[in-house]
């Protein structure tokens, strides 16, 4: 049993053609023809009727963002504050002479005291450079100065023994002399 065609011109593409009717116009929906180009589409007009208006992918929503804001994504010049990052600050030159310094006074220490007082006066003149010219290495002068001195005392120490011993040796040896 077959369904009687609609009332009216509608023609309707799954009815089956009857093999004395013509086949239906493909530029003719519902009666009327088809334009040849569509008019200009309204992109908020809505495609689906429970969906509400839809944006084309990538057009701009009216009114936003609001004036005087960037563009989302993008802070406004300023915004937030530019902060140096964390971290240690950048590092001041090192004075050449306190390395000098403490490398003499510590050399000192393998040559019985000749390069001791050497680092000690350069670690003075390192500490005066680095008051006057903020460099850094304080610590390195100081370190120099109080290892050179030190060194320093024990070379004189030393050579005081030394010069005493042989003092000693002379005059005992004088006195216990046999005649030869």
């Amino acid at each position: 049993m077959t369904n009687p065609p609609p009332p009216g011109d509608w023609n309707d593409p799954t009815w089956s053609a009857q093999p004395s009717s013509t086949p239906p116009d493909p530029t003719l929906v519902a009666g009327q023809p088809v334009p040849a180009q569509p008019g200009p589409v309204d992109p908020y007009a809505p495609v689906d009727p429970y969906a509400g208006a839809q944006l084309p992918p990538g057009a701009p929503v009216p009114g936003y963002p609001p004036p005087g804001y960037p563009a989302p994504g993008y802070a406004p010049p300023g915004y937030p504050p530019q902060y140096p990052g964390y971290g240690y600050p950048p590092a001041a030159k090192t004075n050449g002479l306190a390395i000098a310094s403490l490398v003499l006074a510590l050399v000192g220490l393998a040559s019985c005291g000749i390069t001791a007082p050497i680092g000690a006066i350069l670690g003075h003149v390192a500490q005066k450079q680095i008051r006057t010219n903020g460099e850094d290495g304080e610590g390195l002068a100081k370190a120099g100065i109080i290892v050179g001195w030190i060194v320093t005392a024990l070379m004189v120490l030393g050579i005081a023994a030394y010069v005493a011993v042989i003092i000693f040796a002379v005059t005992t040896g004088a006195s216990s002399d046999s005649g030869y």
